[in-house]
């Protein structure tokens, strides 16, 4: 007998052709819980909303959408909750602007620009150094203590040093590999230039460190280290075995 049920919906706050599947755990620890997993037109299979945010695109607005109950919330309800933290960096706390048509009023009619007549859709503004709001958090265990901050290799290194701390450089590269679908390769520019104007020399959709270059050697250095922490825990696994 198998140990889930499983049950396939049609989604209504998606385009067409997604499902979504909900699967029931009967058995084990996890007995009760209940997955959620959306299945797209081409047949793949989408487990959390970031996921199905970078299939999605920017075509398609998630910031309502409810990804346990397959849902659009209504505005009032949105209004309520914290946006989803796994998918939009903290940014400054003001009221958005040009969401609504705005009057143009000039002085001079003869004056034209490429924007007069249209109102397409405009890139979302980006706070640079959103990591500097995290300054100060950090992870605790069960008993309360404070978890050790990773170490980041020699190799990389931050491009303004003066701003960020190694746990500001440590978000930094966690929301880089979390939200975005290109390499990443850090930032081309010098750091002399970056300083001298952040706001034009950097780029958004990478950490904020210096370009870094992997090479053969520290690839097969990586995989020596993976193999040393398999060796080890296969040891330590026939070892609870004998006892």
């Amino acid at each position: 007998m198998s140990g889930v049920e499983r049950r396939r919906i049609e989604v209504h706050g998606l385009p067409s052709g997604w499902r979504r599947e909900e699967v029931l755990r009967k058995t084990g620890l996890s007995a009760g819980r209940v997955d959620v997993i959306y299945h797209s037109p081409d047949g793949r299979r989408i487990k959390s909303k970031s996921e199905l945010a970078r299939v999605l695109g920017d075509k398609f607005d998630l910031a309502t959408f409810d990804f346990r109950s397959g849902k659009m919330l209504s505005l009032n309800v949105h209004k309520r909750l914290r946006q989803d933290s796994s998918l939009v960096l903290p940014i400054r706390q003001t009221a958005s602007i040009f969401k609504q048509p705005v009057t143009v009023v000039r002085n001079h009619p003869e004056s034209k620009t490429r924007t007069d007549l249209r109102h397409g859709t405009q890139e979302q503004p980006r706070q640079l150094f959103w990591e500097k709001r995290l300054q100060g958090l950090y992870a605790c265990d069960s008993n309360g203590e404070k978890m050790n901050c990773l170490q980041l290799p020699h190799a990389i290194q931050g491009v303004s040093p003066d701003l960020l701390c190694n746990e500001n450089l440590l978000h930094s590269i966690a929301a880089a590999l979390h939200l975005n679908n290109q390499p990443i390769t850090g930032q081309t520019l010098s750091r002399t230039l970056i300083q001298r104007n952040p706001g034009v020399n950097i780029n958004a959709d990478q950490p904020l460190i210096q370009s870094v270059v992997i090479s053969d050697h520290d690839i097969q250095k990586q995989e020596a280290r993976v193999y040393e922490a398999r060796r080890r825990l296969q040891q330590a696994m026939a070892t609870c075995q004998v006892k």
